[in-house]
């Protein structure tokens, strides 16, 4: 039954479920439902498709979400970052055929399903802590640029065409700028101005429909799309009827590394919010099964229709401040795509592209992190720095290889930092038994023929070479050096490689006369280095539970073997 509740997590909630809780869902999912109407329009504007496939992206991902995720406010659908991935995907390979376009961003849906339900049944969640978090802010600000500037063709209606670059954009709209339409200008500029200031008066308040209403009246009424005001035109209507994507070996290969991307990219998007609404709501989301909820919900949605979608910041937090309880209010949302797509297409005709533009542009600008920038400045210098390097080379490489540049720069960071971790020689604090790092307590008393080293990280392949670096830097600074206390208590692993390293050291410093001891060592790493037979080449005796006992011991050794000049010698302050 726990796997079943795992796999089905209605059956987790549902037997709770209160009358108040349907109150709360329904105005939640009305709400997000209106909201996604115009939204979903705009960011298939984005993703290259005509607006109704952002309909159809609001419909069936939906519902299957809702039935496998684990959050309980995620909001899914089309989201503006996922959309100019699968437009810097599939535009390249359609050569500017609608028709091609359309199945290659079908057929993206479903890979990009396909790997997310794979990774979540293979319990492979973990590998979205590739993207770390400078990444994805530098990743995510200067997509959120590229994203709002493509739509300035939409909001000055002028020809650009389409690039990834914003320097060729601007360059492009400078160009035009004799050109630009005045009319869709001023729709837009308005727009944009009435979003911004409902947004400031009320988040709640669905003020993407406000535009689209006054923005398609205003258009109507004026007889404006005679002037050349772009509109959206016919909007089919109806339900997306089933549909399999053409699968051929040749899309499989040249979309692949555009569908791992936005898999591991929406999904990190996704699991981000989900995780800070479940602690909000004091309930937990299993990663795994967020990637299978996720996942057959791109893959069954590209059946019907659907490009690749996942859990949105913005629609979330409405979601969320609506009273949404549970999935069910993603259902009622649904419910409201699925209504408009049977009656209220007709009413879209008039509706402007730079009123489109206008929501895009407004949602994304708000994604720029400056702020984040501003912390990690603060906070860690080498984190603005990956930062600062994933957003430049978003913009200056492209979107996929931003990103792809930003992963293998925080790899390296990982395996730098794992490689040279933080050590310290360590002293004793004055009239206790407690030993801390010299450098941060220059009060800590120390020995110039007994020293201890702690190194704060299992010892394995990787950095054993540092640990031997450091060893030598303690003995090339204390020539009177006559032991050697390792603080094994950070050390929680030891491997193969350690092992034999750590023989070599213990070997050498026996043979100019060094004692070695080590100091809270942990169950497993003991029984690593009886196996190793280190225990008996360093002395059981020379195993201690904690600092102090080891430095005793090692004191009364050295003053035992030490000529009467040195035992006066006495601890001294570093």
């Amino acid at each position: 039954m726990n796997l079943l509740k795992r796999l089905f997590p209605p059956l987790e909630w549902g037997p709770q479920y209160r009358r108040d809780d349907l109150q709360g869902d329904l105005v939640a999912g009305l709400t997000v439902g209106v909201m996604l109407i115009p939204q979903g329009m705009a960011y298939a504007l984005i993703a290259g498709l005509p607006p109704i496939y952002g309909l159809y992206a609001s419909l069936v991902p939906l519902i299957i979400y809702a039935l496998f995720g684990t959050s309980r406010q995620l909001a899914v659908g089309p989201v503006a970052m996922v959309s100019l991935l699968v437009a810097a995907g599939v535009a390249p390979l359609a050569g500017g055929d609608m028709e091609l376009y359309i199945g290659l961003a079908l057929l993206l849906s479903l890979m990009v399903g396909a790997i997310q339900f794979g990774l979540g049944v293979a319990r492979f969640g973990f590998l979205v802590n590739f993207l770390s978090h400078p990444v994805l802010s530098g990743f995510t600000s200067a997509a959120a640029l590229i994203i709002g500037l493509s739509q300035l063709k939409h909001l000055l209606g002028v020809e650009i065409a389409r690039s990834n670059y914003i320097h060729e954009i601007l360059w492009a709209a400078l160009q035009q700028a004799g050109e630009v339409h005045l009319w869709t200008l001023a729709i837009g500029v308005a727009s944009i101005a009435l979003l911004i200031g409902v947004r400031r008066w009320n988040k709640a308040l669905p003020g993407a429909l406000f535009v689209v209403v006054l923005g398609t009246l205003v258009v109507w009424l004026g007889g404006l799309e005679a002037t050349g005001v772009a509109i959206v035109g016919d909007v089919p209507r109806g339900l997306p009827a089933p549909t399999m994507p053409d699968v051929t070996w040749t899309n499989l290969q040249d979309l692949l590394p555009t569908a791992l991307t936005i898999a591991l990219v929406g999904f990190m998007e996704s699991i981000a919010v989900a995780k800070v609404y479940a602690s909000r709501n004091r309930y937990e989301v299993d990663a795994n099964q967020e990637l299978i909820g996720l996942g057959l919900a791109n893959l069954v949605g590209a059946l019907f229709r659907a490009y690749p979608t996942t859990g949105g910041f913005s629609r979330t937090a409405v979601n969320a401040q609506a009273g949404a309880t549970t999935t069910v209010a993603s259902l009622v949302s649904a419910g409201v795509i699925a209504l408009t797509l049977l009656f209220l297409t007709p009413l879209f005709y008039a509706l402007p592209k730079a009123v489109l533009a206008a929501i895009v542009m407004v949602a994304v600008f708000g994604l720029i992190e400056w702020k984040e920038a501003l912390f990690l400045w603060r906070v860690d210098r080498k984190d603005f720095a990956l930062m600062m390097l994933t957003f430049a080379a978003t913009l200056g490489l492209g979107i996929e290889e931003g990103i792809l540049v930003g992963v293998i720069a925080s790899l390296i960071v990982v395996i730098h930092q794992s490689t040279r971790p933080h050590t310290a020689i360590m002293g004793r604090l004055p009239d206790s038994r407690t030993y801390r790092n010299i450098e941060r307590n220059p009060e800590a008393l120390t020995s110039t023929d007994v020293v201890v080293l702690r190194m704060d990280a299992s010892l394995y392949f990787a950095n054993v070479t540092f640990f031997k670096e450091q060893l030598d830097k303690v003995r090339a600074s204390h020539p009177h050096l006559r032991a050697v206390v390792l603080d094994a208590y950070p050390v929680n692993r030891i491997d193969a490689s350690a092992a034999h390293a750590l023989k070599e050291v213990v070997e050498d410093l026996h043979r100019d006369g060094i004692a070695f001891y080590v100091a809270g060592v942990k169950g497993p790493v003991m029984d690593r280095l009886r196996k190793a037979g280190l225990v008996d080449l360093i002395g059981a005796r020379h195993f201690c539970l904690e600092v102090h006992e080891a430095v005793s011991h090692a004191e009364r050794i050295v003053e035992r073997a030490a000529p009467p000049a040195a035992e006066a010698e006495a601890l001294t302050p570093a």
